[in-house]
């Protein structure tokens, strides 16, 4: 990647924070916009930002209220899905063209809820470990928190999720493989606090999946991720009518695994595909 040829813009309008990346020479005119997953914000996609506009591409990554340099409107811990779709819609709105959003985790699952409540006209959308499209509990939750019931009860409890990352070690075992290049404690130092609202809601009587948007969609999912079962991501997939990768050995946060240089190649690689200006 040429850093001298990147051109980076971070500014905080209404509340939100946008880190804006682009190219000296731009080849594609439809931005990408990244919308991180819980306990994260704008600065976990600084890699691929870098990586993309070496590729030509124009984007934009957005903190939530309360995460990163965003100001909390509220307590984190009672945030909801629909404060957190509010969010994303506004900045669709105001991101010219229209953006493709590409969203990890939690973001993969504001991107199913805009296009069920919001609008499904978007040119593309990229969901990355994102979260099962039918139940959080069946696909994910389950499996998550019986691997670490003392974090699950204080969840709770706190009716916040930061006990299920409350130190390095759990951070590590959510987010990355064995292996993994990133540092555990340096991840974790930027971690903030979460809700556990939003994980009760993606599900069933709160959350019903739409069938066959007609947006058109890109599921990446991680071999080794400790936090969505690889058969749930799949299922989601094939219920969306979804194009399916599956990145070999990779966690959690795809976005800075092993394999991430590879990954966003072929989030590039489809993106062509759909022959988006």
């Amino acid at each position: 990647m040429n850093e001298a040829r990147i051109i980076r813009k971070t500014t905080l309008s209404d509340g939100i924070e946008r880190i804006t990346v682009a190219p000296a020479e731009l080849r594609h005119q439809t931005p990408l916009l990244f919308l991180h997953g819980m306990w994260h914000a704008a600065w976990c996609w600084e890699g691929w930002q870098a990586r993309f506009a070496a590729l030509g591409w124009q984007s934009h990554a957005i903190s939530l209220p309360g995460h990163g340099a965003s100001p909390p409107v509220k307590s984190v811990r009672f945030s909801t899905m629909g404060d957190y779709l509010e969010v994303v819609a506004r900045e669709v709105a105001k991101t010219e063209p229209r953006p493709v959003l590409i969203g990890h985790s939690m973001g993969g699952a504001l991107i199913q809820w805009y296009l069920k409540k919001v609008a499904d006209d978007l040119p593309a959308a990229v969901i990355l470990a994102g979260w099962s499209a039918h139940s959080m509990y069946a696909d994910g939750v389950w499996p998550f928190l019986r691997r670490d019931p003392w974090g699950a009860l204080t969840t709770v409890a706190a009716l916040s999720s930061w006990p299920l990352v409350r130190n390095p070690r759990r951070a590590a075992q959510s987010l990355l493989s064995p292996g993994s290049k990133v540092d555990a404690a340096a991840l974790h130092a930027r971690l903030c606090r979460e809700s556990a609202l939003v994980l009760n809601q993606h599900n069933p009587p709160f959350w019903w999946p739409k069938r066959t948007p007609k947006t058109p969609l890109f599921w990446v999912a991680g071999e080794a991720d400790a936090v969505i079962t690889e058969k749930g991501a799949r299922r989601a997939a094939a219920f969306y009518g979804a194009d399916y990768h599956l990145v070999p050995d990779d966690g959690h946060n795809l976005m800075m695994e092993k394999h991430e240089a590879d990954t966003a190649r072929a989030i590039h690689d489809w993106l062509e595909a759909r022959a988006l200006p």
